[in-house]
């Protein structure tokens, strides 16, 4: 079956410029002018990737994200006007995979949903047996569940957070750049990322309650990178 792609944006000339180039490349597309309409067909089909504009009637792309994230884990790409690195770090920390911003190559849109939607299928494949489960200083993380609980509490993770995460725990005191985790993690060619990956690994630090207790999970090794460090 052909992956679905949603294209939520209420610029209708925009809209249907991106469905003709995601046609060509074989996805089958559907489209909502506001959020609202953007959750419903979320919440009503099977969708694999999520275009979402910021600046949409009814319900803005932000909350559309919040409210698909509390269910959905597909990936998310925000196109937008909205070219501040307020805004696109406001998207990241949302639940957001990536940001483009208008006026924008529609090569370069359909690159990055090839690439997103490489990712997301290679990890949402059936697990093998021999994944480990990760337990260290009260930190519990289960690839097949895609869960994290720390001293017996959820831990709401991103994707990319849960991704990053599991990177690092997977291969204790390892130092890995930001270029190395931005392309194993993103699965693209890095451009300029590393305020992307620090932007995540801050946020993840933040829902591990680094800046509560003692015991840092994730090590920043000055001026290479970053690693496990449970």
């Amino acid at each position: 079956m052909k992956p679905s792609i949603l294209i939520a944006d209420d610029e209708q000339e925009i809209a249907d410029l991106i469905e003709i180039h995601l046609e060509k490349e074989g996805y089958q597309v559907k489209k909502a002018a506001d959020g609202q309409a953007a959750l419903q067909i979320v919440q009503s089909q099977s969708i694999d990737l999520v275009i979402l504009d910021i600046m949409m009637p009814k319900l803005d792309g932000f909350e559309t994200a919040l409210q698909i994230r509390t269910d959905y884990q597909m990936p998310i790409i925000f196109l937008s006007a909205k070219s501040s690195d307020f805004d696109k770090i406001q998207g990241l920390v949302i639940g957001a995979d990536d940001y483009l911003t208008k006026p924008f190559n529609p090569m370069e849109l359909v690159a990055r949903v090839n690439a997103q939607l490489r990712r997301y299928m290679k990890f949402n494949q059936p697990k093998a047996n021999d994944i480990s489960l990760i337990e260290t200083n009260g930190l519990k993380i289960d690839p097949d569940q895609r869960s994290v609980k720390l001293y017996g509490e959820n831990i709401e993770l991103t994707p990319k957070e849960f991704d990053i995460l599991y990177l690092l725990a997977c291969h204790p005191k390892k130092v890995y750049s930001a270029e190395q985790i931005f392309q194993l993690v993103w699965g693209e060619t890095y451009y300029e990322s590393r305020n992307t990956v620090m932007v995540h690994i801050r946020t993840l630090r933040k829902k591990l309650g680094e800046d509560k207790r003692k015991n840092h999970f994730i090590k920043t090794i000055w001026g290479v990178g970053y690693s496990f460090n449970g």
